[in-house]
């Protein structure tokens, strides 16, 4: 089987989706999805805890600018406590 590699006529035009993550730390409940589902790893888990005692994520130091917006992290959080927006 032969195997060919093209590349996209216009892939000097091509723009990568860039995106800025937000947390809201009070309604995290810890289940980790959101770092576990991020393709890009732009989030770790925190070691600081909320009001109910819980470890919520924080973005991964000097990884700010890696979010792609592809908002899994938003599909998958039970509590609505993450979101992304393109910048």
């Amino acid at each position: 089987m032969r195997v060919f590699s093209r590349a996209p006529l216009n892939l000097d035009q091509a723009r990568v989706p860039r995106g800025q993550v937000y947390l809201i730390p009070e309604r995290c409940k810890g289940c980790a999805l959101c770092i576990h589902f991020c393709p890009r790893e732009v989030l770790v888990e925190s070691t600081h805890t909320n009001q109910k005692g819980y470890h919520y994520p924080e973005i991964r130091a000097r990884k700010d600018a890696d979010c792609v917006h592809c908002d899994f992290c938003i599909l998958v959080c039970p509590e609505f406590a993450i979101y992304t927006l393109e910048i």
